[in-house]
């Protein structure tokens, strides 16, 4: 892995936590038999150009909001012992 092209992708991605699933995921991508979305050298590693393609703008990633469960109750059931549940 070279350190340049992580703070490449870095400066695209802010989140480094972010930046490792979308590698992982594009990892897995290349692996199975995807095409690299820009041009490569032939020595780099799958991570290596995961880390190219995001770098160059080529890889994206959609944040979801999850709404917040301020004022609700979320409140599990309660669960029944083995001897409750025979009875």
């Amino acid at each position: 892995m070279k350190q340049t092209l992580v703070q490449d992708a870095l400066k695209i991605v802010q989140s480094p936590q972010v930046l490792v699933n979308i590698v992982s995921k594009r990892v897995r991508q290349l692996g199975q038999g995807f095409r690299p979305l820009v041009a490569y050298d032939p020595k780099l590693t799958f991570m290596d150009v995961a880390l190219k393609e995001v770098a160059e703008g080529k890889l994206g990633y959609e944040m979801i909001e999850v709404p917040s469960a301020a004022g609700t109750s979320l409140a599990l059931p309660a669960k029944k012992s083995r001897k409750a549940a025979a009875a």
